[in-house]
């Protein structure tokens, strides 16, 4: 009993310690959580700032609409879309910090507060089931004292009986030898011996079967004590053991998801809020960053060049061919190739046309 009893005091130790270390536990997860929102915060307002710092300078231009023509041009749709990115990220990460205070933390806290009423209660109910298996153990215990005490004067009453049966015998044994021993004597003198002998036996033996019968009542009676002590014992031992076992096999695993109802189902919804928050934020920035791929996949120097010449077409369009303009009456208008003008031409087109190849090899060559 006393082992079972310090068995229980310790369960209870126990319980308390699951009890402080999941109200810790909840405090460090609030305490990370509201950390965590601190710098998601801090953050997004320095990508924010570094986006404001970039796109200040594109709405502060005074060539607005050259800025606002260039935005076509495949490098300024990359870098429009990085600080489209940053401004994003900024956002998801705002939004990221606000779930955290908002809605995670005050799960916890709630989490936190309904564990320590609902193990307030289980220790409640803990202790009344520990005071009803004491009440039935010591119940027991008592049964037991009882039954031990009546089967002991149930020995000693049998020992005492057994003791004057061994008196009765030995009483009749000497009887017999002395009548066997006995010597003749005158008849009258015979006759008054063996009257005073056989009185004193007789009154030895009535004692002695006097004796022996209070005994055996005696033992009789503390027998039957016994017997119905002990009937007592085992029942209320059957009683104890059945008591015992429902409150180790079944009253402690009940009490211990008295102890956690709720909390297991609650944190789990709280840190999938989490993921699904950082989630999110993984995909917003998937979709972003697969966006400024795109951009990069079309970085394309001829495109760019032909999107800028339309864009400007009065500025590369290329201007009207110079007509001959004849001179006081000179009206020819093509070349001349008489002697001796002609092998200079020859000499000249010869000239051209090596300048030509060495610049083709040139150009092969870079």
């Amino acid at each position: 009993v006393a082992e079972i009893r310090a068995q229980l005091v310790e369960q209870l130790k126990c319980l308390d310690q699951q009890c402080e270390l999941r109200v810790q536990l909840l405090q460090d997860l609030q305490d990370f959580f509201r950390k965590k929102a601190e710098i998601e915060m801090d953050y997004s307002r320095n990508l924010e700032k570094l986006a404001e710092r970039f796109l200040a300078k594109t709405r502060s231009t005074k060539d607005q609409q050259f800025k606002k023509d260039q935005n076509v041009l495949s490098p300024v749709n990359c870098w429009n879309l990085l600080l489209n990115q940053v401004k994003r990220e900024s956002r998801d990460h705002t939004t990221l910090s606000d779930i955290y205070l908002n809605n995670i933390i005050p799960r916890f806290v709630q989490v936190s507060e309904d564990s320590g009423r609902l193990f307030k209660k289980s220790k409640e109910v803990g202790l009344q089931l520990q005071e009803d298996l004491m009440k039935v153990l010591n119940e027991l215990y008592t049964v037991m004292k009882t039954y031990h005490m009546y089967n002991a004067d149930s020995i000693s009453a049998q020992s005492k009986l057994k003791e004057a049966e061994k008196q009765e015998e030995k009483q009749i044994g000497k009887s017999v030898k002395q009548e066997d021993k006995q010597t003749p004597r005158s008849p009258d003198s015979t006759s008054n011996v063996k009257f005073e002998e056989k009185h004193v036996r007789r009154s030895s033996v009535k004692k002695i079967e006097k004796m022996k019968e209070k005994r055996q009542a005696k033992y009789t009676e503390n027998r039957l004590k016994a017997i119905k002590a002990r009937n007592e014992y085992l029942l209320a031992l059957e009683a104890t053991n059945a008591s015992v076992f429902k409150y180790y096999i079944h009253d402690l695993s009940d009490l211990i998801d008295c102890c956690d109802l709720g909390y297991h189902a609650s944190l789990n919804r709280a840190l999938r809020t989490f993921l699904s928050a950082e989630l999110n934020l993984e995909q917003s920035k998937h979709e972003g960053l697969d966006a400024i791929e795109n951009a990069v996949e079309n970085l394309d120097a001829n495109s760019d060049k032909q999107r800028l010449m339309e864009m400007y077409n009065n500025v590369f369009c290329p201007p009207m061919k110079f007509e001959f303009q004849p001179h006081m009456g000179d009206m020819e208008s093509q070349l001349c190739a008489q002697q001796p003008v002609q092998s200079e031409l020859v000499q000249r087109c010869q000239q051209l046309q090596s300048r030509l190849s060495t610049l083709k090899i040139e150009n092969e060559e870079v």
